[in-house]
């Protein structure tokens, strides 16, 4: 196809609008919405990886979108009346078939390269781990685009009614739904006893991943190869139908369709911790000294070391032979639900933590000291859970490191602080102060020992009887 026929094709056809309906409704779904691709670590504009697989979310309502627009373009022919006078033209059916389908599929695919771009333009500045292996999951989400607009565009030439765009883009709609909602999860119970689900092999053949929770994850490189020989069966069906001229040609045509479905689905890894695998790269260490980060975050390090290397100091002091050796940046990807785990030699921090995101300088220090004495037992994915308790340990136990009682950076209002008997940290703090030394080191050993374990009960470690 040269530029004259695209040119041709470009004016005559939906192309233009459909590319300019994909890029501007992607872009204002993300820029008024505050939402979670703008927060934290794994921000659309923060990490490579993140604006890769936040901007594939989006083709939950994209592919369908780009389904339908194919449907309107694959009824030209019909809807201008010239089937019959075509049919008897010289010109093999698939040439303009081809022609057609490469000016759709290359006006969505430039489409969703210039939403990358803009992503892009946004992250270049602000991230120093530079990789390219969030290519694989922008290409298969372009290629996602132009096999939706292909087989839509077949189901339009073999359906040509006014109902088939919107019959066909919401049945992909619903289509994406139940594979992200229902049909693409199992059900499970997680450590904790709370009902939950991960995502299963048919939730692949969604457009959608799953919501990015971790800078360090992405996709495998199974799953890529799943769904691009699941596409190629789309655009082969697709168009297999714009060319098909008889009920049964339209019938074989589907072939390609179910072949590709069936081969991505053996492709595709069963275990749901082998299609979100993390990139090894990106949590490599960068550290200085006993104080690391990953390489996503290592322009954060210098602001780290020195309030990390403090807390060390502090810890020590106070807890001796038991106190952590070191400050590291979590990156333990575990399933949702799951119970995190911490360990008694390292402090284990996320810069998405509420105590530990919004500090600085000295308050960086508590907030360090804070998670290596009471690190937190909320669930993986569960926002809030236990955080105020979590809060009147962490309070108790940087004061007693530190020999002040303050608040700290990021919890809950001091006026909500409580501990489990309903006291205040002042009230409580008053209490323990009076009691020998050696007490008070015996009952922050075991408060410490209950909250890393999450397991044992923080609240009776503080009141003495873990202690004993």
């Amino acid at each position: 196809m040269n530029l004259r026929v695209l040119s041709i094709e470009l004016r005559r056809s939906v192309a233009l609008w459909a590319g300019a309906l994909i890029l501007t409704t992607a872009l204002a779904f993300l820029y008024p919405v505050d939402a979670p691709w703008w927060k934290g670590t794994t921000a659309w504009t923060a990490q490579w990886t993140s604006m890769a697989l936040w901007s594939r979310s989006l083709l939950f309502y994209l592919w369908p979108l780009a389904v339908g627009l194919g449907a309107l373009q694959g009824m030209r022919d019909h809807r201008s009346k010239m089937s019959e006078l075509l049919t008897s033209t010289p010109r093999p059916a698939r040439h303009r078939a081809a022609t057609m389908a490469g000016t759709m599929g290359f006006t969505v695919a430039l489409a969703f390269a210039l939403l990358m771009l803009v992503g892009a333009v946004r992250v270049l500045p602000n991230v120093a781990y530079t990789h390219f292996g969030w290519l694989p999951i922008s290409l298969v989400g372009a290629l996602f685009l132009v096999a939706g607009t292909v087989l839509g565009m077949g189901a339009g030439r073999a359906l040509p009614s006014a109902l088939t765009p919107p019959a066909v883009a919401m049945g992909a709609f619903v289509f994406t739904a139940l594979m992200y909602m229902s049909l693409g999860r199992t059900e499970t119970t997680t450590q904790a006893g709370f009902a939950s689900s991960e995502p299963n092999r048919l939730s692949l053949l969604s457009p959608m991943v799953e919501e990015v929770r971790d800078v360090f994850v992405t996709l495998s490189t199974s799953v890529h190869v799943g769904q691009t020989i699941w596409l190629l069966g789309m655009v082969t069906t697709g168009f297999a139908l714009l060319v098909a001229a008889t009920p049964r040609a339209r019938l074989i045509a589907l072939a390609p369709l179910l072949a590709g479905a069936a081969a991505a689905l053996l492709v595709f890894p069963s275990d749901p911790r082998l299609m979100y695998v993390v990139d090894e790269n990106a949590a490599v260490p960068v550290c200085d000294g006993p104080v690391c980060v990953t390489n996503t975050e290592q322009g954060r390090l210098a602001a780290l070391a020195g309030p990390g290397k403090k807390a060390l100091r502090l810890l020590n002091g106070a807890l001796g032979d038991q106190a952590p050796v070191s400050v590291r940046e979590n990156t333990a990807v575990l399933p949702n639900g799951s119970m995190p785990r911490w360990s008694r030699e390292t402090v284990l921090f996320d810069f998405d933590d509420d105590v530990i995101a919004t500090a600085q300088g000295e308050e960086l220090t508590r907030a360090v000291i804070a998670k290596a004495m009471v690190p937190g037992c909320t669930p993986v994915g569960w926002d809030g859970s236990g955080q105020w308790g979590d809060a009147f340990a962490q309070t108790i136990a940087v004061g007693w490191v530190l020999g002040d009682l303050k608040p700290l950076p990021g919890t809950a209002p001091a006026s909500l602080v409580r501990s489990p008997r309903g006291e205040t940290p002042q009230v409580f703090w008053k209490k323990f102060k009076a009691l020998p030394r050696a007490e008070q080191l015996s009952r922050m050993q075991a408060l410490r020992a209950a909250a890393i374990s999450c397991k044992d009960d923080w609240a009776d470690a503080l009141e003495g009887g873990a202690s004993r």
